[in-house]
């Protein structure tokens, strides 16, 4: 049976033909708030098993935190798509879905007659959303469309490497896989779009997305520098031109981010900082002139910091100005916010004697909330399950098992 889901999308079927993190980002958040999803893996299953972290005790490996951290709450069945019977399964699950996710690469399941022309004729309500580096021909063929892309390509062509950093010679990504989660999201959001359109009409359709595509638009600094002001903004740290006070400092044992840009803001920073008169001090009396001394502005900041630990600041500035401790991981963990958010679940790692935590659930319903159900799936581990609700026959399913068509655990 499928997974017992309590969310506002329970009922609806996606077909998850994804791998590595973009896409199988998408269909979890999907899986998260309800969705019923099936992950069709290649025999030898998605690459991401294979990548860490592992815990010290798992011998099994059958994977590890990577996929574990995008592929929950959904289930696994295995199948050979270069095999003729492999893509006739797949045509078939299709008949049950109301939404196929994948991103191979433009034109690839075309060849294996798995493309969305295929579907559409089996199955008209589907919609079918592919995610790739440089988008598909559905919403205009980029010359690069054929080209690999990974996170750090499409941060870089997108604008993000290009304004982050300390300087123009040092572009840096922004940390974690966000030219991957970030174009997942909006994969999310169109697949949701279209599939609110084929519930009042029936009527399926493609949805486009291109990795680069989304990180353009959520570079609103490069657009709107160059479009208002003929302007290519360069990476100027942890600031944003024209903003003061606003970046990072260095308190007695690591470093704080802080943000008192406004004047009601900068007035409460001074009154802790137990220093009234810069308030009215003509160097930082308005968000124009703090900008242009914020080289001393950050000095006198950095200066009363320095003398305090992470945890005084917190203490003294927290809730009353823009502030926060720059975290790692260990400090993330012991925050009561995120344990009274539950943004750290628990769930099952196979071969391993105690839990792993996976990242939370950020958007919380009230009525219809979703939820870490279960833990990724193994390879196959759903293949009789999933084949016997379309009411294939064991005869048949135990036909190409043998034949290597599927594996099942």
């Amino acid at each position: 049976m499928p997974l017992t889901a309590t969310g506002s999308l329970a009922g609806l079927r996606i077909l998850d033909l994804t791998h590595a993190l973009a896409g199988p980002f998408c269909s979890q958040i999907l899986a998260d708030h309800g969705a019923d999803v099936i992950k069709i893996e290649p025999i030898e299953g998605d690459f991401f098993r294979r990548m860490g972290p592992f815990r010290d005790d798992d011998a099994q490996r059958d994977f590890g935190g990577l996929f574990q951290s995008c592929n929950r709450n959904k289930r696994s069945i295995a199948v050979d798509l270069k095999h003729p019977e492999g893509q006739a399964l797949v045509r078939e699950l299709v008949k049950g879905a109301d939404a196929l996710i994948e991103n191979f690469r433009a034109g690839v399941l075309d060849k294996l007659n798995l493309g969305y022309e295929t579907l559409k004729a089996i199955r008209p309500s589907l919609v079918y959303t592919s995610v790739r580096g440089f988008g598909d021909k559905v919403g205009g063929q980029s010359p690069y469309m054929q080209w690999p892309a990974f996170d750090i390509v499409a941060q870089a062509m997108g604008g993000w490497m290009g304004i982050t950093g300390e300087d123009a010679d040092h572009p840096c990504k922004v940390g974690g896989g966000l030219g991957d989660t970030v174009p997942g999201l909006f994969a999310a959001f169109g697949t949701m779009a279209a599939l609110w359109h084929a519930r009042s009409t029936g009527q399926g359709q493609y949805v486009d997305v291109a990795m680069t595509d989304c990180i353009l638009a959520m570079s609103e600094l490069v657009v709107s520098q160059y479009s208002y002001r003929g302007v290519s903004p360069e990476p100027v740290g942890n600031g944003i031109p024209g903003v003061a006070l606003f970046g990072t400092v260095r308190a007695k044992d690591g470093i704080v981010a802080i943000a008192a840009p406004h004047d009601p803001q900068w007035a409460e920073l001074c009154r802790l900082m137990g220093r009234p008169e810069w308030v009215t001090d003509p160097r930082f009396s308005s968000e124009r002139s703090r900008w242009e001394n914020r080289a001393v502005l950050h000095e006198i900041v950095e200066t009363f910091a320095h003398t305090r630990t992470k945890a005084e600041l917190l203490d003294l500035l927290g809730g009353r100005v823009p502030f926060s401790p720059i975290y790692n991981a260990e400090e993330i963990f012991r925050d009561p916010h995120f344990a009274v958010r539950q943004m750290l679940p628990e769930v099952e790692q196979p071969g391993s004697s105690s839990p792993v935590a996976v990242p939370g659930i950020p958007v919380k319903l009230s009525t219809t909330p979703g939820a870490v159900r279960q833990r990724a799936p193994l390879l196959g581990e759903h293949t009789r399950e999933i084949l016997q609700e379309y009411e294939i026959g064991a005869d048949r399913i135990e036909a190409l098992l043998s034949a290597g068509t599927l594996f099942a655990r």
